[in-house]
């Protein structure tokens, strides 16, 4: 009789403990998450490492979103924060000429619902030499800048 109780009694804390796993992940990590801040000052004065190789100089006073920014050995995405401007920095692979990138980079944008792309693009070189295209884009409430480059077999697009 004693052997029944004490197996009752190990299932029952086996039982609990397994309850207590489940409640901490369920409300215990993202808490934990929510505590945690999204986004953090990033300098300004140095180059950040987006990935695949490129890197790029954050405007001064941003900040980096955390959850938005996902560096990558070949391709990866970094998310700036200026007040109220989001600089998006997006790295693939891609194979194809500056124009095909550009127009991909635009048919992006207008398949967003409600953005359209702007007058015409033009070219544009960066502080480092990197030749490129940029454009404007609008949307209900708002507008924006793009820019696009291709070097070494990667796409860069930039939105802001």
């Amino acid at each position: 009789m004693g052997t029944g109780r004490t197996r009752v009694l190990h299932n029952g804390l086996g039982s609990l403990a397994i309850l207590a796993v489940i409640v901490f992940v369920a409300v215990g990590l993202p808490a934990v998450n929510r505590a945690l801040p999204a986004s953090r000052p990033v300098a300004s004065d140095a180059a950040y490492s987006i990935g695949a190789g490129v890197s790029i100089v954050p405007p001064p006073d941003s900040q980096i979103d955390l959850a938005e920014t996902r560096p990558g050995p070949n391709r990866g995405t970094a998310l700036f924060l200026v007040g109220a401007i989001r600089y998006l920095v997006v790295v693939t692979p891609f194979s194809g000429e500056l124009e095909s990138a550009a127009d991909r980079l635009r048919n992006k944008i207008t398949l967003t619902r409600g953005y359209q792309v702007t007058g015409r693009d033009k070219a544009i070189t960066t502080d480092s030499g990197l030749s490129g295209r940029q454009g404007g884009y609008s949307a209900p409430g708002r507008s924006g800048l793009y820019a696009v480059f291709v070097v070494d077999g990667l796409g860069i697009e930039v939105t802001a």
